[in-house]
């Protein structure tokens, strides 16, 4: 069976600087031996003079970090004067972080690895040299990766399919929705459109504006907004 090596994907193509001789995708030297994930909640305490802790509040979620370190060396090439730099090895890793032209942020990439796929952004990248040649140059380095999963609006409201029907909801508009399909899906009724029409301003309910997000008020048991 083939060794599967850790692929790291650039999703913002265009943006890669290819006249510097960078890849929109490639493979890892060689794989961690481990990698840590987590994830947190911002928690607010709201103090109650005369009781024993803090009420906690949940205010909103944190994203999901990535933390791995990956090993890159040329010593196979010789130790000599001559032998071959590490960096040609960890650019490719190194311009995750780096500015791009085009978009004047660093690119958003996807690291595939077995069951791991997670879609990020850089947040700092170190490389640490522990070899080098006579002449000074690097052989081997260990390059540490801190990276924040990134998640479009849209996506993250499709995932928490949040139902609690007595709370405002939001929804992102699709290209090709109208308020009443989006009443259908939300209160299974399309006649209720003029509420979200109401709510969010929106003067022409056949075209809501595609990326816009509207909020779907919870409904009165007579059917129209609080």
């Amino acid at each position: 069976m083939a060794l599967t090596k850790i692929r790291i994907e650039i999703l913002d193509k265009s943006t890669v600087d290819v006249g510097k001789g960078l890849l929109d995708h490639f493979e890892v030297q060689f794989n961690p031996t481990e990698y840590t994930r987590t994830k947190g909640a911002q928690i607010a305490e709201i103090g109650i003079p005369g009781i024993d802790s803090p009420v906690l509040q949940f205010v909103r979620g944190q994203d999901e970090r990535l933390t791995l370190d990956l090993l890159f060396d040329t010593t196979d090439g010789g130790m000599g004067e001559d032998a071959p730099d590490v960096t040609t090895q960890t650019r490719q890793v190194y311009q995750l972080v780096k500015i791009q032209p085009a978009t004047h942020a660093p690119p958003r990439f996807r690291v595939s690895w077995g069951s791991l796929s997670f879609t990020a952004i850089a947040e700092q990248i170190q490389q640490k040299f522990t070899l080098f040649s006579p002449a000074g140059t690097p052989l081997r380095a260990t390059v540490s990766l801190t990276l924040r999963e990134y998640k479009t609006l849209e996506e993250q409201l499709q995932e928490l399919k949040l139902q609690s029907p007595d709370h405002t909801k939001a929804r992102v508009v699709r290209r090709g929705d109208t308020l009443s399909d989006i009443a259908a899906a939300e209160y299974g009724d399309p006649a209720k459109w003029r509420v979200l029409a109401d709510r969010n301003h929106v003067s022409d309910p056949r075209r809501p504006r595609p990326g816009s997000t509207l909020e779907i008020p919870p409904l009165t048991p007579g059917g129209s907004a609080p």
